[in-house]
């Protein structure tokens, strides 16, 4: 269950002194700044002893990022029974523990991600996961879509502070609930999916958020999550639009002010926004993915 006392949950905290560093150098005019730049350090996952991969990671909240990644890669299944998660900062080690060791664990093979994003497993093995996937009857309004989009450009964030970093929001109607901020943006995906599975969210009325691209991967996981409706401020692939449509997910694309592109599971969108009310977005408050698909 969620929190009842937190009505939003943001992670992580801007204000950590862990997360970002001050770097001096100059402007375009050549004036000495100073300025904040975010930090990334390698997060070694071992599941049941044996190594699965190296994620370059701001590091926070390495339990969900570490559970995540395992159900998102389909080397977990929901079901399996997690009896331990171990974190030791000073090694950059995170172990998942199971009662019994998985039907994945001897074709595993070690990799180490970027913060590009690389994922270690088998598209087909994904694929395969989700096939008879059938996603919740929920709907979506598009006075919530605005009332996010507003909050969140306008939360304290790690991005506003130092940038070069993705966000992912867990959304249920029009409030945000789970706030997940990485270097990669599968890596604030799989922090979100941790977290639920670690605290038992319901995801059948819930709204997942996403600075990134909207690709097959990121279909994936939001329907390896259960999570009917996937918003993005940036573009689409034409196999994210493909696959989001084959498994009946609604997928919305370039949300910027009034603007937005719904390319799959329209039936769900109740057009109750009356737009001459919703206001357009300022330059001031502009995330990654306002200006460009990245």
């Amino acid at each position: 269950m969620l929190d009842p006392i937190a009505d939003y949950i943001l992670k992580p905290d801007p204000s950590d002194p862990r997360l970002t560093v001050r770097v001096n150098g100059i402007d375009q005019t050549g004036t000495p700044v100073t300025t904040a730049v975010t930090v990334e350090r390698p997060l070694t996952l071992y599941l049941n002893g044996r190594e699965i991969v190296t994620m370059m990671t701001i590091a926070d909240h390495p339990e969900y990022l570490g559970l995540g990644y395992l159900l998102n890669q389909a080397i977990l299944k929901p079901t399996d029974p997690v009896t331990a998660i171990d974190y030791d900062d000073d090694l950059g080690v995170i172990v998942v523990r199971t009662a019994t060791e998985t039907r994945f664990e001897e074709k595993l093979k070690k990799k180490v991600l970027t913060s590009g994003c690389a994922q270690g497993t088998s598209y087909g093995d994904l694929m395969v996961a989700i096939d008879e996937a059938v996603l919740p009857p929920a709907i979506l309004r598009t006075s919530w879509l605005y009332a996010l989009s507003h909050k969140i450009n306008r939360t304290p964030s790690l991005y506003l502070e130092a940038g070069a970093i993705h966000g992912c929001v867990l959304c249920e109607g029009d409030r945000p609930l789970v706030y997940m901020e990485d270097v990669g943006r599968h890596n604030a995906v799989d922090k979100v999916a941790g977290y639920m599975a670690r605290h038992g969210v319901n995801p059948a009325d819930k709204l997942f958020y996403t600075t990134g691209r909207l690709t097959s991967e990121m279909v994936i996981k939001t329907v390896r999550m259960g999570i009917p409706i996937l918003a993005s401020r940036s573009g689409f692939t034409a196999s994210g639009v493909e696959l989001a449509r084959k498994v009946g997910l609604t997928l919305i694309g370039r949300m910027r002010g009034q603007r937005f592109v719904a390319l799959s599971g329209t039936d769900r969108i109740i057009f109750d926004a009356d737009l001459a009310t919703v206001a357009d977005e300022g330059s001031k408050h502009r995330r990654k993915g306002a200006d460009s698909d990245e």
